[in-house]
């Protein structure tokens, strides 16, 4: 069973600087500053309770993926309200903490559900031999049951970059809140291993929008 870290409970890592921004945006769109993180499978925090993988109607990440990682947080609100701002996508810049420009579009219109897409454009300042300053990324929703899990895929793409992603969700009602659970594999050659791909920083704000009730 690979090992994983708590949003909830963990200690202070190091920033890994703009290539690891972009490593948070893929299929995520969070755009934050990922902490360098040891690989998925070195680091644990789960309480003995959570699943070996996490998975969408049976279906999850890449178990051969050279980057991988997975966490988790208690949010005390009610679960229709983080389902909302999960799923609203063109509405994520307004809660998360995005540390380049980026916007997000719906590919498709009505409620997130299978076969959605999306799609967000980064625009990252220069810094050799960092990633591309511009990275489009496009997502398909593969896997969706209300308010218990989402699952999408998609490439991030810029010149001479490219990675494949998939990236799960579970949403779990428990004492005291909701259990958010994620997980994300990286493929292709700019897969990094050690980056946190912005899910802790995800979760934060995530945790952040749903108890201070200002999305409801």
């Amino acid at each position: 069973m690979f090992r994983t870290r708590s949003a909830t409970s963990r200690t202070p890592r190091r920033r890994s600087g703009t290539r690891a921004a972009l490593l948070a945006v893929p299929l995520t769109v969070a755009g934050v500053l990922g902490a360098t993180a040891v690989p998925v499978q070195a680091v644990t925090h789960d309480h003995g309770t959570g699943p070996a993988s996490l998975t969408c109607q049976g279906r999850g990440v890449d178990p051969a993926a050279k980057a991988r990682y997975r966490t988790e947080i208690l949010i005390q609100a009610p679960l229709r309200t983080i389902w909302d701002l999960q799923t609203d996508v063109e509405d994520w810049p307004s809660w998360q903490k995005p540390v380049a420009p980026m916007t997000t579009k719906r590919l498709d219109p009505g409620p997130l559900r299978e076969r959605s897409r999306f799609q967000a454009t980064v625009h990252l300042p220069p810094n050799p031999p960092s990633p591309p300053s511009t990275v489009v990324i496009t997502s398909t929703v593969r896997q969706l049951q209300y308010g218990r899990c989402i699952r999408w895929t998609g490439p991030a793409d810029g010149a001479g970059f490219h990675i494949d992603g998939i990236h799960v969700w579970n949403f779990v009602k428990v004492p005291g809140g909701v259990l958010v659970r994620t997980e994300e594999s990286h493929t292709g050659p700019q897969a990094d291993p050690t980056s946190d791909m912005g899910l802790e920083a995800w979760l934060n704000d995530l945790k952040t929008a749903a108890e201070s009730g200002s999305h409801n």
